[in-house]
């Protein structure tokens, strides 16, 4: 079966949505499935589905690689999202995003981030079992995403290539290969792009994301806020001369520059992928996937309490586990609190504009104590409710401000201010 060739694409984002309707060349569309509501879809991405644009949900909040088994509410809300924008296939990632609860008799937490699940076969049998569950929930194909890592855990069995080759083997999944992630894993873990390359199931591949970081103290940050830089467009080459990529999207979630700007990096990156000369299509491999017996309850508790070990250090302060790099440990907690930071900002911009400067220091030492259990809303609430309880702010007139704001979102429903309430 031959993919649906989905050409060139962007990452449709709130910010850049004028600047991507009036693009040329503009094939097809990703958005963050979480990001959208069924009910109400910007009037652009309408505008778009009605020129024939392809529309395509991307998820970020299933964690498909964690020890327990995929929450029917979110897999559901996924589905929503696929049929209301008539996709022809979704899209997750190869990751963990929370840990602990009953099964490892631990906290439940929450990284706010997609972590690296180990390249284990009991992690594989997880993963395979939980991409099979959401595969049967979905109304259109599956394809996962390998991610940017900044860490590496000890003893793993299989080398990420591997990983993905057998995943799709077991369960038919496609594939979504962002080279800009096999680019971060280079830098950060060592690992050679080009044997990844070798090892993966081409026939598998739904399509490419292609993004910008920086590096830092030789650490690569995959920021999706800076310029696709060569080394990412060499791999993107290197992957076309091996396979025509159905599709190709250029990611970019902040730092947005202007239009002329995205529109060179799109045309660069189909330089790219003209270089690369690869001109058969894609083939899926559509035989039958052999039914296997479920995964041992023991099985995810191991994964589990090993991933629950991992997110705690990194969130809430507790030892680092043994076999893992200390110093890299510590940058992706930094790099886990930091974000937390910026995504609170952008859900509560009440919050930054309340507490001025002094904003991100004070949210910084909240998250050190204060791991997020409850999602970036929920955080947000949180981060307020301590400094109300603290006294803070010190000034009168903004600490009447922030009590305010959490007053009307804290309660279940938002507080009245008419003056017959008031009297």
């Amino acid at each position: 079966m031959t993919l649906e060739r989905l050409g060139t694409g962007i990452g449709w984002r709130p910010e850049i949505a004028d600047a991507v309707e009036r693009m040329p060349g503009i094939d097809w569309v990703e958005v963050v499935a979480e990001n959208t509501c069924p009910g109400h879809l910007p009037e652009s991405l309408l505008r778009l589905r009605e020129r024939g644009v392809t529309v395509v949900p991307h998820g970020v909040s299933l964690g498909l690689g964690g020890a327990d088994h995929p929450d029917e509410g979110r897999l559901r809300a996924l589905a929503e999202r696929a049929e209301a924008l008539a996709s022809p296939l979704v899209t997750e990632h190869i990751a963990f995003v929370r840990a602990g609860g009953p099964r490892t008799a631990s906290p439940s937490l929450e990284a706010g981030h997609l972590l690296p699940v180990p390249r284990t076969r009991d992690a594989l049998d997880v993963l395979c079992e939980n991409v099979r569950i959401a595969q049967a929930a979905l109304p259109v194909p599956l394809a996962v995403e390998n991610i940017a890592a900044l860490i590496a855990w000890p003893g793993e069995e299989m080398t990420e290539g591997q990983f993905l080759y057998e995943l799709a083997d077991r369960t038919g999944v496609r594939l979504l290969i962002d080279v800009a992630n096999l680019h971060t894993n280079h830098v950060n873990r060592g690992e050679d792009p080009a044997k990844a390359l070798c090892e993966l199931p081409v026939e598998a591949i739904a399509y490419v994301h292609v993004a910008g970081g920086f590096e830092r103290d030789g650490v690569w940050h995959d920021s999706h806020a800076h310029p696709v830089p060569p080394a990412v467009l060499d791999i993107l080459t290197g992957l076309a001369s091996r396979v025509a990529p159905p599709g190709v999207l250029l990611e970019r979630d902040e730092n947005f520059p202007e239009p002329a700007e995205l529109e060179s990096e799109l045309s660069a990156i189909r330089a790219a992928v003209a270089a690369g000369g690869a001109v058969a299509a894609a083939e899926v491999r559509t035989g039958e996937v052999t039914p296997v017996a479920a995964v041992p309850d023991a099985t995810r508790q191991r994964v589990g309490l090993a991933q629950a070990a991992v997110l705690s250090s990194l969130v809430a302060g507790t030892p680092v586990p043994e076999g893992f790099d200390r110093v890299r440990m510590g940058v992706q907690a930094r790099a886990l609190a930091g974000k937390r930071a910026d995504v609170v900002a952008k859900v509560a911009p009440e919050l930054p504009e309340i507490l001025g400067d002094g904003y991100r220091t004070a949210f910084l030492a909240y998250a050190q104590e204060r791991p997020m259990t409850g999602g970036y809303r929920r955080d947000a609430l949180d981060f307020a409710g301590q400094l109300l309880r603290e006294g803070r702010p010190g000034d009168r007139g903004s600490q009447r401000r922030l009590r305010t704001w959490w007053q009307h979102r804290a309660g279940p429903a938002p507080r009245r201010t008419g003056l017959l309430h008031r009297a």
